[in-house]
């Protein structure tokens, strides 16, 4: 049977390193051609900056001919999209090269590439993720919080945990968890979290990281999509807003051997060496792969001291202030929690990294050191790279990311996102001009 029979029309993408889709619109007529042989793309369809730009110096473009890939449909078929007026299916595609070897340049090839190193050691990753987002009017150009559709009240402060702000958006709640179940999402709890407008939705565990990564991914989509079919927006931005909370991604991990054996739980409340390996290979990470979880201008605006986003390179038990946290509850779930990102991340990369540090702490038995208890942000030495620059310096220059990822992967996100500061700094401000233009 046609998978297509439902949609007018197609929509085939894949994921690009700023976690945008790139592809192309074709009729439904094309969907069994795709499904079987694919398409081709440009190789370089994955690497432009957030502008659709083509990066600088990049081998993929003008030294290459900008040469074009194979492009295979992913395990998922197609994927229904219901927010837009006509019926419309989603073929996620990967990049391959000309022998049939995953294209590493491809952010979801990236993750696939760590998860062959797990599977090397008979090991599973079982993944989950927490995505914050704020919903806002779409009529102001800056972020403001929307008017509740149901109740016609506007979320001006600060509502943790209210279940009348998420009572008062049921519709686009209900909408997003029917979207989701036909994606084969798995959406769990729904909260309204620190700002106006804020909700965390959890995805569930699940042993297969690819496809947490995928769901992550289709899910920003999913409640962007949903926010302006119900007159609204959506934003993933770290920081929208000031004065209130930024927006999260959080990673939660446990990693099974080949008879299903959690490898963090040694019955204790502590969990195993192995848990405490894994957590030092992050530690060693994260100052060089900041810039993964911190991938724009506006994500190191999130960085704060005491706001709830970790600025302090440190682990703890049941410890919020610290950037690696190991929850309570009974030893056979032992996990743990990476709470770096920002929600305006590339979720394959962020994915890929702290699966790859993990695994470079547990085959190298790294020491974690002592947990930190109480304050982290006061305690711990270590900071977390605060600006932009800094973020990419230690990037282009982190020994460990050379063995996550293909190298030249890491000088395109690298030169990426020099790109994009250069182009920031390009332009003179609205406040420059106020201050200086009649001052000095």
């Amino acid at each position: 049977m046609d998978q297509a029979i439902n949609f007018e029309s197609l929509i085939v993408g894949l994921c690009d390193i700023n976690g945008q889709l790139r592809g192309k619109r074709v009729p439904a007529s094309s969907a069994t051609k795709i499904l079987e042989s694919g398409m081709r793309m440009p190789l370089s369809t994955c690497s432009v900056d957030i502008w659709g730009n083509d990066i600088a110096g990049s081998p993929l473009v003008l030294d290459s001919g900008d040469q074009d890939a194979d492009c295979l449909p992913t395990s998922r078929g197609i994927v229904p999209i219901d927010w837009l007026e006509k019926p419309t299916g989603f073929i996620p595609i990967s990049m391959f090269e000309e022998d049939g070897t995953p294209f590493l340049g491809d952010p979801r090839n990236a993750l696939w590439s760590v998860l062959e190193e797990y599977k090397k050691v008979g090991l599973t990753p079982v993944v989950a993720s927490e995505l914050e987002f704020y919903l806002v009017d779409r009529d102001h150009m800056r972020p403001t919080p929307p008017h509740a559709p149901e109740v016609g009240l506007s979320f001006a402060h600060n509502d943790v945990l209210s279940l009348d702000a998420v009572a008062a958006n049921s519709a686009f709640i209900d909408d997003l968890y029917a979207s989701c179940e036909k994606q084969d999402i798995p959406a769990d709890a729904v909260t309204s979290e620190g700002g106006a407008g804020q909700f965390e939705v959890n995805l569930n565990h699940q042993p297969d990281a690819l496809k947490a990564a995928d769901d992550a991914f289709y899910f920003k989509r999913t409640v962007n999509g949903l926010a302006q079919k119900h007159g609204m927006a959506a934003t993933f931005m770290a920081k929208p807003y000031l004065d209130k909370a930024g927006n999260g991604f959080h990673i939660h991990f446990s990693v099974l051997d080949e008879e299903g054996n959690n490898i963090f739980d040694d019955g204790s409340e502590e969990g195993s060496e192995t848990l405490r390996h894994a957590i030092a290979g992050l530690l060693k990470a994260m100052e060089q792969s900041a810039l993964i979880f911190a991938p724009h201008y506006n994500s190191y605006r999130r960085f704060e001291e005491s706001s709830h986003a970790p600025t302090a390179i440190s682990w703890g038990y049941e410890n919020r202030t610290a950037a690696i946290r190991v929850p309570g509850g009974p030893p056979q779930a032992k996990r743990i929690e990476h709470r770096v990102s920002g929600g305006d991340i590339n979720p394959y990369l962020v994915i890929a990294v702290v699966l790859g540090a993990a695994l470079h702490g547990i085959r190298n038995k790294l020491d974690a050191g002592t947990p930190i208890v109480g304050n982290a942000y006061e305690q711990a030495s270590d900071r977390i790279p605060t600006t932009w620059q800094r973020a990419v310096d230690a990037f282009k220059n982190g020994e460990m990311l050379q063995e996550i990822f293909d190298p030249d992967f890491v000088d395109i996100i690298a030169r990426c996102k020099q790109q994009e500061i250069d182009l920031f700094f390009e332009q003179i401000t609205d406040r420059e001009y106020a201050t200086y233009l009649e001052t000095v």
